[in-house]
């Protein structure tokens, strides 16, 4: 008889397919976050330049640095440490905006953007610049053309994410990049949901400033940063004042543990990028199969241009908010709409891309990495036809 520990043990319920919202820290992130925390030497502010114990907490900041300037293609000295992408996206929205008023107020984004990004763009407004905001096409993304008839004379930024954190459309970013370089507009890219998971080259494509943050490709929550191609001459206003860290742009003691755990986290995301974009594209293709041919399913916007990482789909007559709570002791999913105060909002990018009806009020968010298996998803697709039955049983 096999003795307790030796038993088979079942996954940890319920199995968590919301990655889109954040990812579980690296077991070798953590390690190495832990390692700083608990070393002697590394515990010192790393801005105490005047005795050798802040010039090594300082070593290891250059290092990672370096690391993440390296994957992003840029100089070191462009990668600015934030708390993740929204104070990034801040950063470079308001940052801009403040510093180059002169010359221009009007700015260009999309009405799918993340709310950050359209947050900081009404503050904007309230400032007195002018904004444009988008409709994206039925599969969810925004083409260069619309960009094009959106730019005016005194368009000073475009603004536009890598990839959708709802429904994972994918815009086409070397197109839009190529074009604001030609009409001499700055461009921003919200990378939150693809740094990592996608190849970026700010020396390949001529991004002028991208966010993103380390708890979206299995990094700690709480940091993130903003690079800046070309940043002596792309002065930025900052946020907030202080100590002139980072270049005078982010003031504050910088999290030592954090910034390497950013650091390490992008750089074994992009040593493992080609294994893990193979498997997710396997695992979207195994759910999207099974749902659509059992339920009915609806998917929201173009696989073909959309990250497979996260998928957006309704069922006919089933509300998001009902399946969620059916399903939540199994599986950890997303609607496609925000909840406020307990009253149920539709998402504004399902509307932006002309969905309505069931397919609006039953929008579900299910976001996959690389701990998922063929199992996981057998039980997910399990778990909602079963609770799919219940529901339809008491409408009967």
């Amino acid at each position: 008889m096999p003795l307790e520990d030796e038993k088979p043990r079942e996954p940890p319920r319920p199995i968590y397919f919301d990655t889109a919202a954040t990812t579980r820290v690296a077991p070798e992130v953590r390690e190495a976050m832990f390692q700083v925390l608990a070393d002697p030497m590394l515990f010192a502010n790393p801005s105490s330049a005047e005795h050798g114990l802040g010039r090594q907490a300082a070593v290891v900041i250059d290092q990672a640095r370096d690391a993440i300037a390296t994957e992003l293609a840029c100089e070191t000295d462009e990668v600015i440490f934030t708390s993740g992408a929204t104070e990034s996206i801040n950063l470079a929205l308001r940052g801009i905006a403040l510093s180059h008023a002169e010359h221009g107020r009007h700015i260009v984004t999309s009405m799918i953007e993340h709310k950050a990004t359209l947050a900081c763009c009404a503050a904007l407004e309230r400032d007195g610049f002018s904004v444009t905001y988008l409709a994206p096409s039925t599969s969810g993304v925004v083409s260069p053309e619309s960009i094009a008839d959106a730019l005016q004379p005194d368009t000073l930024l475009v603004s536009i994410m890598h990839t959708n954190n709802e429904t994972g459309a994918m815009q086409p970013i070397e197109a839009i990049a190529a074009l604001a370089a030609e009409r001499g507009v700055l461009l921003h890219i919200d990378a939150a949901q693809a740094a990592g998971k996608f190849p970026i080259s700010l020396t390949r494509t001529p991004i002028d400033l991208l966010s993103l943050s380390a708890h979206k490709f299995h990094g700690p929550k709480g940091i993130g940063c903003l690079a800046v191609r070309d940043r002596r001459r792309l002065r930025l206003q900052p946020l907030t004042y202080g100590g002139g860290q980072e270049f005078g742009l982010r003031p504050g003691t910088l999290p030592t543990h954090q910034i390497l755990g950013l650091a390490l986290a992008l750089t074994l995301a992009a040593a493992r990028r080609d294994e893990d974009l193979k498997h997710v594209t396997a695992l979207r293709a195994q759910f999207v199969d099974a749902v659509t041919n059992k339920l009915g399913a609806i998917i929201h916007g173009d696989p073909d241009c959309a990250s497979p990482y996260i998928l957006n789909f309704a069922v006919p007559g089933i509300r998001s908010d009902a399946l969620i709570n059916q399903t939540a002791a199994e599986i950890a999913i997303a609607s496609g709409s925000a909840c406020s105060s307990g009253a149920f909002e539709p998402s504004p990018v399902l509307r932006a891309m002309g969905i309505e009806g069931d397919s609006l009020y039953g929008a579900v968010r299910i976001s996959f990495d690389r701990s998922h298996t063929e199992d996981d998803i057998g039980t997910a697709v399990e778990t909602i036809t079963a609770a799919i039955h219940r529901m339809r049983m008491l409408q009967a």
